[in-house]
């Protein structure tokens, strides 16, 4: 296995990590309407990226997965979404989607450097497939960094001086 196939197999991997951590967190925060509804809408794109990449990764012998990953199942949904609505807005549950949005945040940065790292190799070996690849993803990758930056900023001055 070369560098790019293994590269095109770590950032497989991390997408769908990525779009079922976000289906995750909407889920558990589902009183948050922004965070719910804005972490469902991000899954989706992280979901459409693991698709292209395993039917990228045909063409360098890759055989990825195109499911995107299983969605949390409809009871264990059920529950977190009970059990959101029955804690509220206590400062708990606040510290909680502060910790859920620096993992977001971590795993979207991880994603992110591999995209970059993906664009690098396709520039230097010419490589348009690859090229296209990493120019349509990486921008969604970033905007999944900057809601989850901005949502900690947002959030963060408010939760922890509360304390």
């Amino acid at each position: 296995m070369n560098g790019t196939s293994l590269t095109l197999r770590v950032l497989h991997h991390g997408e769908r990590h990525l779009a079922e951590e976000l289906l995750t967190v909407a889920d558990r925060h589902s009183t948050e309407h922004e965070v719910h509804h804005v972490a469902k809408d991000l899954a989706g794109w992280s979901r459409e990226h693991v698709e292209r990449l395993a039917v990228t990764g045909r063409a360098y012998g890759l055989e990825l997965d195109e499911s995107p990953g299983k969605p949390p199942s409809g009871l264990l949904t059920m529950m977190r979404e009970k059990a959101a609505q029955a804690v509220g807005h206590r400062p708990e549950p606040g510290l909680l989607l502060l910790r859920d949005l620096r993992d977001l945040h971590l795993d979207a940065a991880e994603n992110s450097l591999y995209w970059e790292m993906l664009a690098q190799v396709a520039q230097a070996s010419k490589d348009s497939r690859l090229l296209e690849l990493a120019s349509s993803c990486h921008p969604r990758t970033l905007r999944q960094m900057r809601w989850t930056n901005t949502m900690i900023k947002n959030i963060s001055p408010q939760l922890l001086s509360s304390l």
